[in-house]
């Protein structure tokens, strides 16, 4: 575990991932066929398939009262990577899920780790605990959780709006995550977003559910594809 700490760290110092986002797929197997929802489960009300990619939609007719999840019933992965491409509309609020767990007595919600990701930029690539101990680390943090105690930030990847110039705005966007043992890497167009280290034993998750989210708000679309899973 220690080397990847190390190795995170070095990738931070350096800013970017060479040939680590689209070049290697050594290991990786998709979750997405591409045109059909099969091993997801979710409300059709605000999910669907369209020329090969995963459409999360909220119009003014279907407005949320709580987030809603595309869940991955293939596994509950501990150790592993994720990689997947996303575009959000500007006024989107989405995030990917892992290591989560349902929430009980309430269809399609999810609580545990996220990559947050939103059409303004103002949470992407940032690690947020979903009904859980909220932000664990922003967008630029290095951090690390302890038990009983407050999310600590010991390190700087970078400014938070120097590294949203890494994303585009309403196009297509590489996303890596990157999770081994209590230590999660959140990567954008190969540009390393946040780094957490949960050390906080009674509140951390060892493994679980993958989703996407549709967010409460305004009228919003999302979209997935390629969305590849590695195992360890």
């Amino acid at each position: 575990m220690m080397a990847l700490i190390f190795y995170a760290l070095q990738l931070c110092a350096q800013h970017k991932f060479p040939q680590l986002v689209e070049e290697d797929s050594i290991g990786f197997t998709s979750i997405f066929d591409g045109e059909t929802l099969n091993d997801w489960e979710g409300d059709p009300t605000y999910w669907r398939v369209e020329d090969g990619n995963i459409i999360g939609e909220v119009t003014s007719e279907t407005l949320l009262k709580r987030n809603s999840f595309l869940i991955w019933r293939g596994g509950q992965p501990a150790d592993f990577e994720l990689k997947l491409e996303y575009k959000v509309s500007k006024s989107g609020n989405s995030g990917i899920n892992y290591r989560s767990v349902e929430v009980e007595d309430t269809p399609h919600a999810l609580k545990g780790y996220q990559c947050d990701i939103d059409g303004g930029g103002r949470w992407s690539g940032q690690n947020y605990e979903e009904r859980g101990r909220k932000f664990l680390a922003l967008r630029g943090q290095f951090s690390q959780i302890k038990n009983q105690t407050e999310p600590q930030a010991y390190g700087t990847i970078g400014d938070k709006d120097d590294l949203l110039e890494f994303i585009n705005d309403e196009d297509w966007n590489i996303c890596h995550i990157i999770v081994r043992d209590n230590t999660m890497v959140h990567i954008i167009n190969g540009q390393v977003m946040s780094v957490v280290i949960d050390n906080d034993e009674e509140n951390r998750k060892n493994k679980g559910l993958i989703g996407v989210q549709v967010h409460t708000g305004p009228p919003m679309t999302i979209a997935y594809r390629n969305i590849r899973l590695k195992e360890y």
